[in-house]
């Protein structure tokens, strides 16, 4: 079992910035991929970005690169998700996810996650 809690969401102008946190427990080490999804009122949840614990490679949904960036600490099992540049279309409820089966790369479909966080809520203002 792998518990995920988020955090870091909340209200902020168009142009902002906000860091959303995501602390992994329970068996870790057995997490191969973690990523962030998003779900916005009325749409589908959708991959955002995910990094590999081992390596760390990143993958980015085309609709935040160069925005967004991921990263990790293998210490405090605890994966962030950096936002710059935000716009009102990245307002959604902010998910964290693990996949402990083993892959070479990081996934980008919900159903390939088996572990999921409660979610944060980020509102981007116009």
């Amino acid at each position: 079992q792998v518990q995920l809690v988020e955090s870091g969401g909340g209200l902020v102008q168009a142009g902002g910035s906000l860091r959303l946190s995501c602390a992994a427990s329970g068996r870790t080490f057995s997490s191969y991929v973690m990523g962030w999804f998003r779900q916005a009122p009325g749409k589908e949840r959708e991959f955002v970005a995910g990094i590999m614990w081992s390596g760390g490679r990143t993958y980015f949904a085309d609709s935040v690169k160069g925005r967004f960036s991921i990263s990790k600490d293998n210490e405090k099992n605890t994966v962030a998700l950096r936002m710059n540049s935000l716009k009102p279309e990245d307002s959604a409820v902010y998910y964290c996810a693990a996949r402990t089966l083993w892959t070479a790369a990081v996934l980008t479909r919900e159903h390939e996650y088996d572990y999921w966080g409660q979610g944060t809520q980020v509102t981007v203002s116009s």
